[in-house]
């Protein structure tokens, strides 16, 4: 699978503008890639000006996400601000090229900002089937939160997508916390972040990285914008699971919804 990370700035609170530099962005990727992942609410930045920034499903953010994938022939991922049944929420969306989609709805917000206080949280994992990945997409602070991250037997994953946007003051979490999440859980892992800075003050150094299954680094990115296409499969990790069956001996739970 050709998995792409976009690494990006985003315009403040600006849905059209945020969409518009992301449709010059990806313009090139025609053809080249299967899976394009694009930064935790990608069109505002992390806003609570929920009642001004909102979008219904059928909102012009979707319109745009589908376009795109039936546009690039890949599927693409990024979260927006979704308003639906009275509540808002910070929505990932996984659209494939055909139009379907999958959504993901944060389940951990952030304390420390307030998101709680606008937001409602998810209380529904997600695993998806794509280019023969089981992909696990997640949002940001669910990064903190090792056992919502779980590899379990009964809906394994792959590859662990963490789409966010994590202030650089502390950037050393972020490096860390991928890396634990892909050796806990045999998988790999990509951390997808921002750069530049928000109109909440907070900077972002990037930091983008894809961790391999061992927890081995295939990349990081500095504070640069750009957008990154690897190819990665699945033998080498099926190999290495069999090889270390840490998985099998772990505890099974469940967790309260």
């Amino acid at each position: 699978m050709r998995l792409t990370l976009v690494q990006s700035a985003l315009i403040w609170q600006n849905a059209a503008a945020n969409r518009h530099q992301f449709t010059r962005k990806l313009a090139g990727l025609v053809g080249t890639t299967d899976l394009v992942v694009l930064p935790e609410m990608f069109t505002t930045g992390f806003s609570m000006d929920v009642a001004q920034l909102a979008e219904p499903m059928e909102g012009p953010t979707m319109e745009w996400l589908i376009k795109t994938a039936e546009y690039l022939g890949a599927a693409v991922v990024g979260s927006f601000i979704c308003a639906e049944n009275g509540c808002y929420y910070n929505r990932l969306a996984f659209v494939r090229p055909d139009g379907r989609y999958d959504c993901y709805d944060k389940r951990h917000l952030f304390g420390l900002g307030g998101e709680q206080d606008f937001f409602t949280s998810g209380n529904k994992s997600l695993v998806v089937t794509w280019e023969g990945f089981r992909i696990r997409p997640l949002i940001c602070y669910d990064l903190r939160f090792p056992v919502w991250s779980r590899n379990q037997v009964e809906e394994p994953y792959d590859l662990l997508l963490y789409i966010a946007n994590w202030p650089s003051r502390r950037a050393q979490h972020w490096r860390a916390l991928l890396t634990a999440r892909a050796i806990e859980n045999q998988s790999f892992v990509a951390g997808i972040n921002i750069v530049g800075s928000d109109g909440n003050g907070l900077e972002y150094a990037g930091d983008s990285t894809l961790v391999n299954f061992s927890g081995e680094q295939i990349f990081q990115l500095s504070a640069q914008e750009g957008v990154f296409t690897v190819h990665l499969d699945t033998s080498a990790l099926i190999q290495y699971r069999a090889a270390l069956p840490f998985l099998r001996d772990a505890d099974l739970f469940v967790l309260k919804q």
